[in-house]
């Protein structure tokens, strides 16, 4: 049944206020009221001269919004007849409702590994070098940017990798990329271009590197770690003709490849003519001895070296390199015509950033409070948890703490969860489960004042 005009108070129903134009806003206000079913399906509106009288605005108005409302479906105009709404919410399906999530618990400390000290990034610094580079940058470096990376840039990182961690680095060699997991899905494509079908990890091992090379079509292959690192002797076993190995610092073990372990490793590379992809993630924090200086020093043209400052800096960065063997630059530029660089002010930005000795200067204290955070992790884990067992303390923003072999991990790091703790078990860094019961506690974005009670908390959820 149709539904009279006369039941509503127009000039309240229907509110035009606002910019734009009036028959505009006077359709909008009409299309809104039929949509929220206002004015249900068969009503009819108020003739053009009445509604216009009420709302105080000229005939014409009224008519343009009607025709415009006609000609979308919500009205409709039959000659002899009142105008009508045509349209209801009834005919559109109702979306399902969105099942709320369960709220999860608020994470009050953070011994996850995988992050530097967030709060102590250097904004101020950093800011200062993007201004820096924003003034003094030419227009030419405002063109499309190489794929390889802004030359500034490259020259820059060369120079400080062969200063700092002994690389055998040339600007021509050297990729800036999105980070070590870019890095290596376009050595992989490289690889996979030039014949290679077969690529060995490290296990345990970070599953997004595994995924990584997997996505470029290779095969994977696991190879496990001991206490020197890498077994080469099972890699030699393998059909795998490169490897990507963590030898400063293999994570999540923390092991440091073994100097008879890296000279059998560039054996096997030029014996199987292959290639090994170092990983060289967070080999500048070392607090015991000086840091170990990069295996590809040992053979530049059969060792692809990675880096980032995503544990340096900041992961938001997206900063990162590869320094490849003079032969593969070819094929890694045909593998991967259409890569793209970082953008290139934040490239710009790093080149000043280490050029002004401000990277140099953040590692340096980074290595100092990580040092100091690490011992007191060290001996409160010692106090409470006095049966466990710590390993992989020499280097990096991460231990493994070895449990009893009755500990259920996964249990405990659902209650530290329900806890407000953040914890990561061994396990999730294998294929396979092993009966070596150890959970990966990163200290990196964690304040040394929260230490004492994240690892109160973590007994307690061992306990439970």
């Amino acid at each position: 049944m149709a539904v009279s005009q006369t039941n509503f108070a127009w000039a309240t129903l229907v509110e035009v206020g606002g910019p734009g134009r009036l028959h505009d806003r006077l359709a909008h206000a009409l299309r809104t009221a039929i949509r929220d079913g206002r004015l249900p399906e068969g009503a009819a509106v108020p003739p053009s001269r009445a509604l216009a009288e009420e709302l105080g605005c000229s005939r014409w108005v009224v008519t343009e919004a009607y025709g415009q409302l006609v000609a979308e479906g919500y009205l409709a105009a039959r000659v002899g007849s009142a105008t009508r709404v045509a349209w209801s919410p009834e005919a559109v399906p109702r979306r399902p409702r969105a099942r709320r999530a369960e709220a999860r618990p608020a994470i009050r400390y953070d011994l996850a590994p995988g992050l530097p000290d967030l709060r102590a990034f250097p904004r101020r610094r950093w800011a200062d070098a993007v201004r820096s580079v924003i003034g003094s940058a030419g227009h030419y470096d405002l063109d499309l940017p190489d794929p390889a990376g802004h030359a500034v840039l490259r020259s820059t990182l060369a120079q400080y990798l062969r200063r700092s961690r002994g690389a055998d680095a040339d600007p021509s060699s050297l990729f800036v990329c999105a980070g070590v997991t870019d890095g290596l899905v376009r050595t992989c494509r490289a690889l996979a271009a030039e014949g290679i079908t077969d690529l060995a990890v490290e296990h345990p091992g970070w599953a997004r590197l595994r995924d990584a090379a997997a996505s470029t079509g290779l095969r994977v292959h696991l190879v496990p770690v001991d206490d020197d690192g890498l077994r080469v002797d099972d890699l030699a076993r393998t059909p795998a003709r490169a490897v990507v190995v963590g030898a400063a610092h293999q994570f999540p073990t923390g092991t440091v490849l073994s100097p008879t372990r890296r000279a059998g490793l560039v054996r096997w590379a030029r014996d199987v003519g292959g290639y090994v992809i170092e990983d060289d993630y967070d080999a500048e924090f070392r607090y015991d001895h000086h840091p170990v200086a990069v295996m590809q020093g040992m053979d530049p043209g059969r060792v692809f070296l990675l880096g980032t400052v995503s544990k340096t800096l900041s992961p938001a960065l997206g900063l990162g390199w590869l320094v490849a063997p003079t032969i593969a630059v070819p094929a890694l530029r045909a593998a991967n015509p259409v890569a793209a660089a970082p953008p290139v002010l934040d490239q710009l930005a790093l080149a000043s950033f280490i050029d002004r000795g401000w990277y140099d200067a953040h590692l340096r204290a980074s290595r100092r409070r990580f040092r100091t955070r690490r011992d007191l992790l060290l001996t409160t884990l010692a106090t409470e948890l006095p049966r466990a067992r710590v390993s992989g303390t020499a280097a990096g923003l991460h231990v493994l703490l070895h449990l009893p072999d009755d500990t259920d991990t996964g249990a405990a790091v659902r209650a530290a969860a329900s806890a407000g703790l953040r914890l990561v078990d061994l396990d999730d860094y294998r294929v396979r489960r092993s009966s070596d019961r150890a959970l990966v506690l990163g200290y990196g974005n964690i304040g040394d004042t929260e230490i004492p009670a994240a690892v109160a908390l973590l007994r307690e959820s061992l306990t439970r």
